[in-house]
């Protein structure tokens, strides 16, 4: 008998009331979707009062998914148009009891080699590669600002009163804002998607310790829940873990890159992405002409084919080429990192699965 094959990717994902929430009501919510080259992946935490934070995070995620697989063009475009579908969602519904409700939203779209992260608000995306711990996102948040113009620090913006306040959210306006970019995945890359109710208690350096023990993805998620509690619970909090087990072929679209400005407004990104598919009209045209050449001379088919082929092969070559010498390296410096040889399952700090 021949063993199962490795799935390509596995995940867990766990949410949790916390510990001084009144009421027991959770504003938090997550998804996880399988999709024949990957998954989609998101949390969304709600605000606006109990009933109206819980219904805003559950609206956004139903109507981020049902966007995705309804959608069309390149996955990037797909993903920012599902955002914009669940930001219309919590619009639509932000009346009567409901005004002023909305929610953020993160979510990661993996395609076979590739993530591509949409980001709304101030939860937060990391991917843990090789004992470092890097930082996808930047959160939309006015403490968040201050310390991007080091008027505060990173200490400071975690015990700040205003810590909770996003500059950024779904149901605020009928464009959203939104940031999107996309990096190559690699095996054993583990990415970790969460509220604020976990990244605002526990440090980069005790998510790096955590994520990096060789525990699946369920387990993780229950320790990192165990963790943000242990530190006194203050907010809802959601983790929601994938690891990536086998490698696979990078997407030929280009991924967006990362940008400096903040979020962008969902017409200004798509127009972005339109001008990135003016390679891909270049090459229909060549095929175009080189098939209605063959067709107009048949006597030179085999030459008119093969100069064809030539042209697009080189096309697409040279495309990557440039592509991967422009691309930036979309990690940068990791948020943490383990020391060499340091044992990972052993941190005595941190409390185990209950």
């Amino acid at each position: 008998m021949r063993a199962p094959a490795t799935p390509s990717l596995t995940s867990g994902l766990l949410t949790d009331v916390g510990r001084q929430r009144q009421g027991g009501v959770n504003q938090d919510a997550a998804l996880a979707l399988d999709l024949p080259q990957g998954g989609l992946y998101a949390v969304a935490d709600g605000m606006g009062g109990h009933a109206a934070g819980e219904l805003a995070a559950n609206l956004a995620l139903d109507a981020l998914s049902q966007g995705y697989l309804d959608g069309r063009g390149t996955p990037p475009a797909r993903l920012a148009q599902a955002v914009q579908a669940a930001n219309l969602a919590v619009l639509r519904h932000a009346v009567g009891e409901y005004v002023g409700m909305g929610t953020t939203l993160l979510a990661a779209l993996i395609d076979r080699g590739a993530v591509l992260i949409a980001h709304v608000g101030d939860s937060r995306a990391y991917l843990l590669r090789d004992h470092a711990l890097h930082r996808l996102t930047e959160d939309h948040s006015w403490v968040a600002e201050q310390v991007r113009l080091g008027h505060m620090t990173e200490a400071e913006a975690r015990d700040h009163q205003w810590r909770s306040v996003v500059s950024n959210a779904l149901g605020g306006e009928e464009r959203v804002r939104l940031e999107l970019h996309g990096l190559p995945t690699q095996p054993g890359d583990r990415l970790l998607l969460c509220s604020d109710g976990l990244s605002s208690v526990v440090t980069d350096d005790e998510l790096c310790s955590i994520l990096a023990r060789p525990l699946p993805p369920e387990a993780t998620a229950r320790l990192l829940v165990n963790a943000a509690n242990d530190g006194g619970g203050p907010d809802n909090i959601t983790a929601l873990i994938v690891d990536i087990h086998r490698a696979a072929p990078v997407p030929t679209y280009a991924l967006p890159q990362q940008r400096d400005d903040g979020p962008m407004y969902i017409d200004v990104l798509l127009s972005t992405q339109r001008g990135n598919s003016l390679m891909t009209y270049l090459l229909l045209m060549i095929a175009y002409f080189t098939l209605l050449g063959i067709m107009l001379v048949p006597e030179r088919r085999t030459l008119l084919g093969i100069l064809g082929i030539t042209l697009l092969l080189t096309l697409l070559i040279g495309q990557r080429f440039v592509q991967q010498r422009r691309a930036p390296n979309p990690l940068g410096h990791p948020a943490a990192s383990l020391q060499t040889g340091s044992p990972a399952t052993r941190d005595p700090s941190v409390s185990q699965p209950h």
